[in-house]
């Protein structure tokens, strides 16, 4: 019998050690919460989420994808075709050895792509210790195998020598199943299983017109524990989650209070969920530590507190989250970070009422009188004094119902405002507001983890709602937006709601706005992220800042991929300190395109940004914009008439 005929047992026993050890993490998942999931569906979609929703945000990164592709197609062609071998008549064929080594050399040249990216120095976002040592393990088993099987392909004639890479092939090869408990390869078991048994299978779900997966998840109010105390009271599938991350810090990359300076990183904070459920860091995290990092114990167990001075995380860290899905937009294995942030500050707020000293107003604001802001909601329309703003008393009906929202009682987003409702006017939209009868739609208290107040705000705006008839919701606030279209039908509140700028989009198409070209001036557009990453809304502001003719520059970083203004999930509410502030960085961004404006589509975003301080371009929101553009127009049109009739025969 020769060496290479070992090959086919080594797979064999590669597989049922790494199901003892992968056993032992399927018994802390099962300690989580229960989750339905449907595995039939789940199983017949994996191929796609693995081959096209993976890959798509693994092909971001060139280089991650030219290495992922033959590492993990060369292992599991060679496996399965190992796994073969236990015929006999196959084990025999010289042709068959050669198809082995073939496959082997497919994995070995992804091995030394892995390589090339950590050695001599390794990419900045990876992780090291464990994962450092994770292509030596893949090179043992890749090239014992393609030596073993080359070998026979020949012949074997030098068994000494196969004997040899056997040896080497099945201590790579067992080493990298016992680490499927513990090691980098946990990752890819976990992960597949996590693509199956996904806590948002609507996700994978590409058409837009069905809406983006997006919303925060209710939960029971009535329930024993209010959001998550210990990792046990994550869903399992979520405990799942954390084990598939493979630590390659896109997610931290992208994050803007890390980039901030900010006790936040994305991957840290997966990786510490993950040692949390299993009786904390069985060894010492390999990547970046968190910035500004706060002390905790690091002690960990399934039934630890994770949130705590004896525990693993810090509270400034999931206080320093803005909620803007940056983190979600960028992992390739599909983890929903901020829905585990939520949950953590859901019983930090609820249970204990542990807020950041800053948050605790707002929240008592919403107690009170139904707004962060402690304004009554009788003075939600003073801003339109001499506009003819009509309210939408109950039983009237209106076409178009305009939502308000906080921008109401800014100085800031009155203007915009103000130019929205100019542009209606001008437009002859058939349009009107609740007046007192809105209240705040509850985003800013269910990012800060009050879920009571959230529950209990939108059972009284979808009464109010349901008071008064309408075709749609127009608003400019792409919080409100979320929660309207995204959140609110989880408790019957199912409306057609739209932004602004698309609202405004499809009038100057139909030619019931007539901009006037704003030739000379360079733009760029930013993209806020509860309208580009939670509504996949990019193209409608866009296409209204050509209309007008302008300039316009991308940034760096945009559309779906764009960096936070700093002013989402009640971040300035925390008021987490870092190195420098997240607008400061963004506006940095946009000075780098050369553009005199920053276009903006959302109030908190135009706060945030104009409050960066020194030499920077002007901030207007797309509605500002284009009633400048629809005022040029009209006041040429006089002039044009005039010209007209000067040039008429007599």
């Amino acid at each position: 019998m020769t060496p290479a005929a070992f090959l086919p047992y080594l797979i064999l026993a590669m597989v049922v050690l790494a199901g003892l050890r992968l056993g032992q993490r399927v018994m802390l998942w099962r300690g989580g919460r229960a989750a339905h999931v449907d595995w039939m569906a789940g199983l017949k979609a994996l191929p796609k989420r693995y081959l096209v929703d993976v890959h798509h945000v693994v092909d971001r990164d060139k280089s991650a994808s030219r290495m992922h592709v033959p590492v993990a197609g060369g292992l599991v062609l060679a496996s399965g075709l190992l796994v073969l071998g236990l015929i006999p008549a196959l084990a025999a064929s010289r042709l068959y050895w050669t198809l082995v080594t073939l496959a082997f050399l497919v994995m070995v040249a992804g091995v030394a792509l892995v390589a090339h990216r950590r050695y001599p120095r390794p990419m900045a976002r990876l992780s090291m210790g464990r994962w450092q040592r994770f292509p030596i393990y893949l090179a043992a088993f890749g090239l014992g195998g393609l030596m073993t099987a080359g070998l026979a392909a020949i012949g074997n004639p030098l068994p000494a020598l196969s004997f040899v890479t056997l040896v080497i092939a099945a201590g790579g090869g067992l080493k990298l199943a016992f680490d499927a408990a513990s090691g980098p390869i946990r990752h890819a078991l976990a992960g597949a299983t996590h693509l199956v048994a996904h806590p948002r299978p609507n996700r994978f779900d590409h058409d837009e017109a069905k809406g983006r997966s997006t919303g925060l998840q209710s939960i029971d109010l009535n329930a024993e524990t209010l959001g998550a105390k210990t990792p046990s009271d994550f869903a399992w599938n979520r405990l799942l989650a954390f084990d598939a991350c493979v630590q390659c810090g896109r997610c931290e990359a992208a994050c803007p209070a890390f980039a901030a300076g900010q006790p936040l990183s994305p991957k840290h904070l997966i990786a510490d969920l993950a040692a949390a459920s299993g009786g904390g860091h069985h060894r010492p995290y390999g990547g970046n530590a968190y910035p500004n990092e706060r002390p905790v114990a690091g002690e960990g167990g399934l039934h630890a507190k994770v949130i705590s001075p004896d525990g693993m995380i810090h509270p400034d860290t999931i206080w320093s989250c803005t909620t803007c899905r940056a983190c979600v937009e960028e992992c390739p294995m599909m983890i929903e970070h901020v829905d585990a942030i939520v949950d953590l500050r859901r019983f930090q707020t609820l249970e204990l009422g542990a807020v950041p000293l800053k948050a605790e107003e707002p929240l008592s604001h919403y107690r009170g009188c139904d707004e962060p802001n402690g304004r009554a909601l009788a003075e939600r329309t003073d801003f339109a004094a001499g506009l003819r703003l009509p309210v939408l008393k109950p039983g009237e009906r209106a076409d178009v119902l305009l939502w308000l929202g906080q921008a109401a009682y800014d100085l800031r987003g009155q203007r915009t405002l103000r130019a929205l409702i100019q542009c209606l006017q001008a437009a002859g939209v058939d349009y009107r507001v609740l007046g007192e009868d809105e209240r705040d739609c509850g985003d800013l208290a269910r990012r800060l983890g009050d879920e009571a107040t959230f529950q209990r705000l939108a059972r009284e705006n979808i009464a109010a709602l349901g008071s008064v008839t309408f075709n749609r919701i127009l608003t400019a606030d792409p919080h409100a937006l979320h929660v309207l279209r995204n959140e609110y039908p989880a408790f019957g509140g199912i409306y057609d709601v739209v932004h602004h700028t698309a609202f405004l989009a499809e009038m100057v198409a139909a030619g019931q706005l007539t901009p006037q070209a704003l030739s000379g001036r360079a733009i760029t557009y930013h993209d806020p992220c509860y309208l580009g990453r939670y509504n996949g809304e990019t193209e409608a502001p866009r296409a209204l800042l050509d209309a007008m003719g302008l300039e316009r520059r991308e940034m760096a970083r945009s559309g779906k991929r764009s960096m936070c203004c700093g002013g989402g999930g009640g971040a300035p509410s925390a008021d987490i300190p870092g190195d420098t502030r997240i607008p400061d960085i963004r506006m940095g961004q946009a000075k780098e395109t050369g553009a005199t404006t920053v276009a903006v589509a959302c109030p908190q975003c135009t706060a945030m940004l104009e409050g960066v301080t020194g030499e920077r371009p002007e901030v207007k929101d797309v509605a500002e914009l284009l009633w400048e553009a629809v005022q040029v127009s009209a006041s040429a049109a006089p002039r044009d008439s005039r010209k007209a009739k000067e040039l008429e025969p007599a």
